[in-house]
């Protein structure tokens, strides 16, 4: 049983280094020059350590997203929290743009269609934003469904830096990421209280995607029943 520990941390110790090479070779060098014999001969080890450890190279970056994202948002001075959910969902916005624009040649590796739906850092991602936008649609904040506003808000985003990436330093609009944002949340929030109903909406759409942030929690109904009235819910808002 012992002796199983030096090899486990032997392991992790080569697992570790090599997401740290590849990290290195992705953000100094680009997509490109990631491959498996370039990253193992960094790293001092055989190529067949690398699928012993990731599988295959689709692996191996998806723990260069988890590694470098982690060291982003560590590294970040964490902003009070006021418990303001709209405000935790601008500063969700904030941090996935500058993540995106600190890490480029990664970023475009995770919007990348033919892997990018594959990859746990992403997948963790739209968990978050689905967490933050619940919290606003509790409030009776939202003027669509949960999941309209999810796909918009992850599509401007992500649409935002592709752009700025896509643009040369000096043409960059600099306010473009805030327009953007404003402009999405004109089209998914209610900007006046749920009691009163915003210009040319009648307060029913919000309340009923509010209610049915609840309706998994009552205890009064059956399975069949909370599914039902979900349904019904999800036509009333157009979801």
């Amino acid at each position: 049983m012992g002796d199983a520990r030096p090899d486990d941390a032997g392991r992790g110790e080569t697992r570790a280094n090599l997401v740290k090479v590849a990290a290195r070779l992705l953000h100094e060098q680009g997509p490109a020059a990631v491959t498996t014999r370039a990253v193992a001969q960094a790293a001092g080890v055989q190529a067949p350590t690398i699928y012993r450890l990731f599988g295959d190279k689709d692996g191996l970056l998806d723990a260069v997203a988890e590694h470098v994202l982690a060291a982003y948002v560590a590294g970040k001075a964490s902003a009070a929290d006021d418990g303001d959910p709209v405000a935790d969902l601008r500063a969700g916005w904030d941090t996935h743009i500058g993540f995106g624009l600190a890490n480029a040649a990664l970023f475009g590796l995770l919007t990348d269609p033919g892997r990018g739906g594959r990859s746990p850092a992403t997948a963790a991602g739209l968990e978050v934003l689905r967490a933050r936008v619940h919290r606003v649609a509790a409030t009776g904040r939202l003027r669509v469904t949960e999941r309209r506003a999810v796909e918009l808000i992850h599509a401007a985003g992500t649409g935002v830096v592709l752009t700025l990436l896509a643009t040369p330093p000096e043409d960059q609009d600099p306010g473009l990421a805030d327009a953007m944002y404003d402009a999405v949340m004109r089209a998914v929030l209610i900007d006046a209280p749920p009691s009163v109903p915003a210009p040319g909406d009648d307060g029913t759409t919000a309340a009923a995607v509010a209610f049915r942030t609840v309706v998994p929690k009552l205890p009064a109904l059956t399975d069949a029943e909370r599914g039902l009235m979900s349904e019904w819910l999800e036509r009333a808002t157009g979801g």
